[in-house]
């Protein structure tokens, strides 16, 4: 296959080639390593903080950590993340993001650790960005949705494999031991995707801008890119609002006692790992505007009903999560599918990094705004969680809005460009 013609490798097929395949699997690999080291501090929190000796506020520094440096990270980054092959600079920073994960599996005090999760977020958060761009740039529009549908059963996987995992190798020898296996795991996805993917370098046949400074200001003012920006703002306003204290209200408000939490989280990711592949398609067949506006729909509908919930069985808790995570993933997949057909083809790399530090920021503040909302009572009982939901209904109908208007630019923007090429 000719490397400069990599950009253009699905043509109106309606299914992937067995190279395709691949590609799509070690994507979906390297989305799946990033997420699980982000969501398994949390979960070790409770053994990091009596080993290092460290206060709930300290641990709490060190989560955020990689967040804002994830986020600062993909700032830095867009005005040089077109100028290079793909491949190679997804290599560069998967290859900081092992180290940093290595250096939290060795590190033995809390500054050293705090550290380790700065470089990860610096390394890490740009590797959801490159993904993005390759799939745009390997994958035609009318097979995008699959793609992205795919590639997101690694946040389900992380919860259904990982975390479990995780816990059990901590809970057999100790906290460090995760990371470790993790970077040792991460390394022969490396040296996989070194092996398989072949360079994806078309864009740089494409006359770029000189500067990385006035590349960076061009992708940030362009008027149709803001939109999309927003829109991605708001709608990780909605899970870094709910999920963040989703645990201590299942257990103080709906009665779930902490054993069967472990079922709870497993069984919904079971489920949203079937759910992936299932909406991308959907999306690719029916559309993916009117695939994003029925996740809207229903997870407004769910987040209402989530929110206002009193104490209730783990079946009914679970078919509730899984409904929950259906319109979730039903707005995020057609979604990204829609969005990878914003951005000019000399823009991909630099749209998806500030796209990137978007939903790194916009979460923290939304975690931040949300620990304001919501309190903790006496009996563990949390308050004001149903003022939550009534925000991320807002934030989702301001979304759906977008959404349509970002759908209607792309079906002008696609009609202008087939009558060019019919003249």
């Amino acid at each position: 296959m000719n490397n400069k013609d990599n950009t253009t490798v699905a043509s109106a097929a309606s299914s992937f080639t067995p190279y395709q395949k691949t590609v799509v699997g070690l994507l979906a690999f390297l989305q799946f390593a990033v997420i699980l080291d982000f969501m398994l501090m949390s979960p070790l929190g409770a053994m990091i903080m009596p080993d290092m000796k460290i206060s709930a506020q300290q641990f709490g520094l060190v989560v955020s950590a990689y967040a804002f440096s994830a986020g600062i990270s993909g700032l830095l980054t867009a005005g040089f993340a077109d100028r290079f092959d793909r491949k190679r600079l997804l290599l560069f920073f998967y290859a900081g993001f092992v180290v940093g994960t290595l250096w939290c599996g060795m590190a033995q005090s809390f500054e050293s650790l705090l550290i380790a999760r700065i470089v990860t977020g610096l390394f890490g958060g740009v590797i959801g960005s490159i993904v993005l761009a390759i799939s745009t740039d390997l994958f035609a529009p009318q097979l995008r949705g699959r793609v992205m549908g795919i590639i997101q059963t690694a946040f389900a996987a992380s919860q259904v494999l990982g975390i479990p995992i995780g816990l059990y190798l901590s809970n057999n020898w100790n906290w460090h031991v995760p990371f470790i296996a993790m970077a040792a795991l991460g390394l022969a996805g490396g040296l996989v995707v070194t092996w398989k993917m072949q360079p994806v370098d078309g864009h740089l046949t494409i006359k770029q801008e000189r500067s990385a400074f006035a590349h960076l200001l061009h992708t940030v003012t362009e008027p149709r890119y803001l939109t999309a920006f927003a829109t991605t703002a708001l709608l990780m306003t909605g899970g870094f609002m709910l999920m963040p204290f989703s645990s201590a209200y299942l257990v103080g408000n709906l009665g779930i006692d902490l054993h069967h939490l472990p079922t709870v989280y497993m069984i919904t990711g079971v489920f949203t790992i079937g759910f992936g592949p299932l909406i991308g398609r959907a999306a690719d067949k029916v559309g993916k505007f009117r695939v994003f506006m029925f996740g809207a729909v229903l997870s407004i509908i769910m987040v209402l009903i989530y929110t206002h919930l009193g104490p209730v069985t783990v079946p009914m808790i679970v078919l509730i999560n899984a409904v929950l995570f259906l319109g979730i993933f039903s707005r995020m997949i057609p979604f990204q599918a829609l969005v990878s057909s914003v951005p000019a083809q000399t823009q991909r790399g630099s749209f998806n990094a500030i796209s990137a530090s978007i939903q790194q920021l916009s979460g923290g503040i939304a975690s931040v705004i949300a620990g304001h909302i919501v309190t903790l009572g006496p009996d563990g009982r949390l308050a004001n969680f149903d003022v939550v939901g009534y925000v991320i209904v807002g934030t989702t109908l301001a979304a759906s809005a977008l959404v349509w208007r970002l759908n209607r630019d792309v079906q002008v923007r696609a009609a202008q460009a087939a009558a060019a090429k019919a003249a």
